[in-house]
C-alpha cells in the first residue's frame, strides 16, 4: 500500500439486540400494523357474510390474505427473541403473535392468495347452501332445519338430513389443500403442525390440555350416557323399531339437529310424565307482539341491569337481525368487533322463538366482552381463552329463567317446583347433548392436521368419532365420496371448536359463582343475576382483563378457582341424574 492508498472500510450493517427493548419496538411496530390491516379485514369479511356474491368474495379474500400474510411476516420473526430475558407481559405478547392465526400461511403470497381464495369459496358454498329436488322446490338451511326440529315425519326429516350433506362435498378437495398450506405455515412459524399450533393457546402444554379434556369429559360421560339410554328408548317408543331401534346408536336424523348436537327439540318425546311446562317462551314472544328487534334490546336490557353502558347507536344502525329478500347471507349467528373500539355489531336471521331469544343474550354476551377489553393493547383483546368468550354468552342465557321472565313481564309468576324438574330435562337436552360434538369436531381436525388421518378416510374417520363419543348412526351409509364434515359451518369457516367444550363446563362454574356473589341461595338452576350489580361488576373485572393475564388468573378472579372443574355442571343436573337412572331400569344401555 502506497503512503497515498487510503483503506476504505466497508459498512458495517447495524447488529439488532435481541433484548426487552428490541421486543418492545417490534411489538408495538407489530401491533399498529396489525391493527391497521384487521380494520380493513374485518370490515370485508362482514362484506363478505352479508352480501355473497363473487365481487365480495374476491374483497374478502384480498383482505384475508394481506392481513395473513402481514401477520405470519410478524409472527415468524418471534423466533429472534426465544432465548431472550424478557419481561412476562413481552414474552406473552410474543407467544399471542406467533399462534394468533387460526389458519396460517406460508410467508408466500401466492400460497396466502391461495389459502384466503380457499377460505372465502367454502363460507359462501355453505352460505348459499340449498337442497333442491327434482321437482325444482328448494330449500334453505332454516327450510330443513326446522323440518328436522318439528319431528313429525321421519322419512321427510331423513331426506332433509341427506339433502343437506349434497353441500359439502364439493369443499373436500378444497379443504385438503388448505390443511396441507395451513400446515406448512404453522411449521413454518415452529410448531410440528396445526394441531399442536391450535392446543398451544392454552397457558399449557398442547398434550397437558388434550388430557384435561378428556379428564373433563370423564367427568360428565355418565350423565351423557343415561341420558342418550333414556332418549333412545323414547325414540323408539315414538317411531318404532323400523325407524329408531331399541339398542345401539341413534339414527342421527332423528334427534331434532340437523347435527345431532343438541337434542332440545325432542323434548316432548323425551319429557318426565306430567313433564307440561306452564308456559313456552316461543308462545309468550309471539303473544307479547315482540319484534325480532325488541328481542335484541330486551338483551341489551339484561346487560344494562348489570351495570353496563348501553350499546352504540352504530350497533343499531349497521347489524343484520333479519335474513334480507333481496340476496344470499350467512345465518349462522355471529357477534362482531369491526375496529377494536365500539364498532360492534351481530349477524343472525332472527327468528321470533326462545331458542334465538336465548341466542341474542349469548352473542350480546360476545360484544359486552369486545367493548370491556378495547383498552387492552391489540394482542391482547381476547378472551382469556376461546372458551371464556363462548362461557360468558351462555353465562348470561343460564340466568333466562322463570323469574328472569317474570321480571322483564313476560310472564305473570313463577311455575312451581314440581316443574323444576322439566325444565333441567329440557336443559340437559341441549347442555349434556352437546358435550361429545363439543369434543370431537376439533378431535377430528386435530387427527387431520397431525396426519394421523388421510384425506382418503375424512369421512369415515368424522363418523367414527361420532359414533364413539355421541353414540349415533347416519340415517344411511356415508362413504368418501361424502364430506359430511363440511356440513357444520365451522370447518369450512375454520372456527376451532373445543372453545365450545370448554363454555359448556366453564358457564356453569361462572353461573355458580355469580350466584354466590349475587347472594342467591336457592336451587342453581333457579338463579339470574339479572339486576344484580355486584355479579356485573365482577363479571365486568374479568371481562376487562381480556387475554393478558393466563386464563387460569381470569378463571380465579370470577370462580376463585384456578381449574376447569365439571362438578358445578354435574351438581346443577343431579336431579336429572337421579331420574334418568330411575327411567333406565331394565334398560340395556350403552352402543
Amino acid at each position: 500500500m502506497t503512503a497515498c492508498e487510503q483503506k476504505v472500510s466497508e459498512p458495517v450493517a447495524e447488529q439488532i439486540v435481541y433484548d426487552q427493548a428490541s421486543a418492545e419496538t417490534f411489538l408495538d411496530n407489530a401491533e399498529k400494523a396489525m391493527a391497521d390491516a384487521s380494520l380493513f379485514a374485518n370490515h370485508a369479511a362482514w362484506l363478505g357474510a352479508t352480501y355473497i356474491n363473487s365481487d365480495s368474495q374476491y374483497v374478502e379474500a384480498r383482505a384475508f390474505k394481506e392481513f395473513t400474510l402481514q401477520t405470519v411476516q410478524y409472527a415468524m420473526k418471534v423466533k429472534n427473541w426465544d432465548t431472550a430475558q424478557l419481561d412476562p407481559v413481552t414474552r406473552r405478547k410474543l407467544d399471542a403473535l406467533r399462534a394468533g392465526l387460526s389458519f396460517p400461511s406460508p410467508n408466500d403470497e401466492d400460497l396466502a392468495t391461495e389459502l384466503s381464495e380457499i377460505g372465502s369459496k367454502m363460507q359462501a358454498m355453505y352460505g348459499e347452501g340449498k337442497y333442491c329436488r327434482q321437482s325444482g322446490e328448494c330449500f334453505n338451511l332454516l327450510d330443513m332445519g326446522k323440518i328436522l326440529s318439528a319431528g313429525e315425519d321421519p322419512a321427510l326429516m331423513k331426506e332433509m338430513w341427506l339433502g343437506w350433506r349434497k353441500v359439502s362435498p364439493p369443499m373436500r378437495s378444497l379443504y385438503q389443500r388448505q390443511v396441507e398450506i395451513a400446515n406448512q405455515g404453522a411449521q413454518d412459524l415452529g410448531f410440528d403442525n396445526l394441531s399442536v399450533m391450535w392446543r398451544s393457546n392454552y397457558d399449557m402444554s398442547p398434550d397437558e390440555f388434550s388430557v384435561d379434556v378428556d379428564r373433563q369429559w370423564q367427568k360428565v360421560k355418565p350423565l351423557y350416557d343415561a341420558l342418550h339410554c333414556h332418549v333412545r328408548a323414547e325414540l323408539n317408543e315414538a317411531y318404532g323399531d323400523d325407524v329408531a331401534p331399541k339398542t345401539g346408536k341413534i339414527p342421527a336424523h332423528l334427534l331434532g339437529n340437523m347435527w345431532a348436537q343438541t337434542w332440545g327439540n325432542v323434548y316432548n318425546k323425551v319429557k318426565p310424565d306430567g313433564g307440561e311446562s306452564s308456559y313456552n317462551l316461543t308462545q309468550l314472544i309471539e303473544e307479547s307482539g315482540m319484534s325480532e328487534l325488541d328481542m335484541v334490546k330486551v338483551g341489551e336490557s339484561f346487560f344494562s341491569s348489570l351495570g353496563f353502558a348501553p350499546l352504540p347507536e352504530t350497533f343499531w344502525e349497521r347489524s343484520l337481525f333479519l335474513k334480507p329478500q333481496d340476496r344470499e347471507v350467512v345465518c349462522h349467528a355471529s357477534a362482531w368487533d369491526l375496529d377494536d373500539k365500539d364498532d360492534l355489531r351481530i349477524k343472525m336471521c332472527i327468528q321470533k322463538d326462545a331458542e334465538d331469544f336465548q341466542t341474542i343474550h349469548h352473542e350480546l354476551g360476545h360484544n359486552y366482552y369486545q367493548r370491556a377489553y378495547k383498552e387492552q393493547p391489540l394482542l391482547f383483546r381476547g378472551s382469556a381463552n376461546d372458551g371464556f368468550h363462548e362461557a360468558l354468552g351462555d353465562t348470561v342465557a343460564l340466568s333466562i329463567t322463570p323469574s328472569y321472565l317474570v321480571d322483564i313481564g313476560l310472564l305473570d309468576k313463577e311455575p312451581p317446583e314440581s316443574e323444576d324438574l322439566s325444565y333441567l330435562v329440557s336443559q340437559a337436552l341441549d347442555k349434556i347433548a352437546f358435550l361429545p360434538f363439543g369434543l370431537i369436531v376439533d378431535k377430528w381436525r386435530w387427527q387431520v392436521f397431525n396426519g394421523e388421518l388421510a384425506p382418503e378416510d375424512y369421512n369415515k374417520g368424522w363418523w367414527k368419532l361420532r359414533e364413539d363419543y355421541q353414540g349415533i348412526v347416519a340415517p344411511e351409509g356415508r362413504t368418501e365420496d361424502n364430506f359430511d364434515p363440511g356440513a357444520k359451518y365451522h370447518i369450512p369457516g375454520n372456527t376451532p371448536y373445543t372453545r365450545y367444550f370448554l363454555a359448556f363446563i366453564q358457564q356453569f362454574q361462572f353461573h355458580r359463582a355469580l350466584c354466590e356473589t349475587a347472594g342467591y341461595e336457592g336451587p342453581l338452576h333457579r338463579c339470574s343475576i339479572y339486576g344484580n350489580k355486584a355479579a356485573g361488576e365482577k363479571l365486568k373485572a374479568m371481562m376487562e382483563m381480556g387475554s393478558s393475564r393466563p386464563w387460569q388468573d381470569a378463571m380465579e378472579a370470577l370462580t376463585g378457582q384456578r381449574e376447569l372443574d365439571a362438578s358445578a355442571i354435574v351438581d346443577y343436573f343431579a336431579p336429572v341424574q337421579e331420574w334418568l337412572e330411575e327411567q333406565n331400569k331394565g334398560r340395556e344401555c350403552g352402543w
